[in-house]
């Protein structure tokens, strides 16, 4: 039988933890009369996870794993884990008991009233101020450049309408912005749910301020891409007019200056300026120009826009 519903756990040196978020989720799911099927995908752990998962799926064969050779981050096994699924819905959990199986069922609910994707709040969070206090900044910095009216963008505790997570392509630091992806995509229906958020039972946090980091510039990069990526002329082409502009007004200046008030303007700094500015300005007009130009064969071969749904005749 189908199962309704895939449950994606990236892991990292949680084998302590595994037994019981697998004694947790098969509860709920069958508690809830849930068809379900969980993939665990091991992102290059030293301790004895894979053993552990391997035993799950002995056990019990809709617990499936998945082995990376190395560490290769979140992104990587949510985007294997997505591959894998085959449920009508999806959910994403972490690994170490921190969040918590019983919410699956109203998420699952909340999608099947209508949402494309409901994201967990931690609202009140087992966590040090080490962790908060920068996930509070990073949550609102967020929303202010996304226009995505979430509180906890890095919760790991998601649920998706399948072909949300089909759609999405997931990479670096990214799975902190599906939410953004899914919305660029068209998936604009997003809800949020209040969830109950566990203290680490085992283990230690593997946030770093070095995550953070490349968080906040794979944001600056999606926020990029997702106004710019087909449109390169409307990013150049406006700074470099704006650049032109700016270094032509400095010019006129400096011109009316030496003729009617007969100023020398050779030495100048302001007309380096100028020149420069006028300089840099059509650069960056033609390299929009030149984007667009080598963008229009890739557009021209490949469908730009994705169908949702569509009637048969």
């Amino acid at each position: 039988m189908k199962p309704h519903v895939s449950i994606v756990i990236p892991a990292k040196d949680e084998a302590e933890s595994l037994p019981e978020l697998a004694i947790q989720i098969r509860s709920v799911c069958e508690k809830n009369k849930l068809h379900f099927e969980v993939w665990i995908i091991d992102d290059g752990s030293k301790d004895d996870s894979w053993a552990v998962i391997t035993q799950l799926q002995a056990q019990d064969n809709r617990f499936k794993g998945i082995r990376f050779a190395r560490n290769y981050g979140k992104s990587a096994a949510l985007s294997v884990g997505f591959a894998r699924a085959i449920g009508n819905y999806v959910v994403t959990m972490d690994a170490d008991l921190q969040d918590d199986p019983a919410e699956v069922p109203e998420m699952i609910q909340m999608l099947e009233n209508g949402l494309d994707l409901v994201s967990g709040w931690k609202r009140k969070r087992n966590d040090p101020l080490g962790k908060t206090i920068p996930s509070k900044l990073y949550n609102y910095g967020t929303r202010l450049v996304s226009g995505i009216p979430l509180h906890d963008f890095n919760c790991g505790l998601k649920a998706y309408r399948v072909e949300v997570v089909k759609m999405v392509k997931v990479y670096g630091e990214l799975h902190r912005y599906i939410p953004l992806l899914a919305k660029w995509e068209g998936f604009t229906r997003i809800g949020e749910k209040v969830v109950n958020h566990r203290a680490r039972k085992f283990g230690h946090t593997k946030f770093g301020w070095e995550r953070g980091l490349r968080g906040v510039l794979d944001l600056v990069t999606l926020s990029f891409l997702t106004r710019f990526a087909i449109r390169p002329m409307h990013f150049f082409g406006g700074l470099g007019l704006l650049a032109f502009f700016i270094g032509f007004l400095i010019g006129a200046w400096l011109s009316f200056e030496k003729i009617f008030w007969l100023e020398p303007i050779g030495d100048r700094p302001l007309l380096m300026l100028a020149m420069l500015l006028m300089l840099l300005g059509a650069q960056s007009f033609m390299t929009g120009l030149l984007g667009e130009m080598l963008l229009k064969p890739t557009l021209e071969g490949n469908e730009q826009y994705q169908i949702r749904e569509e009637t048969l005749t």
